[in-house]
């Protein structure tokens, strides 16, 4: 079983590489889109709307990043396997947090876009920002729904405690 764990702690690695390299093609992505839109010398609403186009780049390269480090933490690093509910609390949280505010960002891209491009689109922005809401909100009831279960395993907050230790 032991060499399973390996197997998988491995292949977990090879995902968050993964994760980690596409993070860094989209911040060259956003990078190029950002000097192209300024290099041409007129900052105007096109140059605007290309920035914020960037800008959703760059906030899927962190969700990306965040999503290598989050694999490499929990998978490889403390070899945490997600079964108690301190452990699915943090790590459903850590992940929660990191696509909220991209998918938030991208929903204020969209919205920009669709107020200076096109405004039969600003309903589907707003509804990706409504989205977003419901998304922290259902979290929020998770993360205070598991709070009951954590009291019940105390000995699991001590655990992933004791596994947190392994990252300093």
């Amino acid at each position: 079983m032991r060499l399973v764990l390996r197997v998988f702690a491995i292949v977990h690695a090879g995902f968050a590489a993964a994760f980690a390299a596409l993070s860094l093609l989209l911040l060259i992505i956003a990078v190029r889109t950002s000097w192209t839109a300024v290099a041409g010398g007129s900052l105007d609403a096109s140059a605007g709307v290309a920035l914020i186009e960037a800008m959703g780049l760059l906030a899927v390269a962190v969700v990306a990043l965040q999503v290598a480090q989050t694999i490499a933490e929990e998978e490889v690093v403390r070899e945490a396997h997600v079964s108690a509910p301190t452990r699915v609390r943090r790590f459903l949280s850590r992940f929660i947090v990191v696509v909220a505010i991209a998918l938030a960002i991208e929903g204020l891209v969209a919205t920009m876009k669709a107020l200076h491009e096109d405004m039969t689109q600003l309903p589907h922005a707003a509804s990706a920002v409504v989205a977003v809401a419901a998304l922290i909100a259902a979290w929020g009831i998770f993360v205070r729904l598991n709070r009951f279960a954590e009291d019940i395993e105390p000995e699991a907050m001590e655990q992933a405690k004791a596994e947190d230790r392994k990252l300093d």
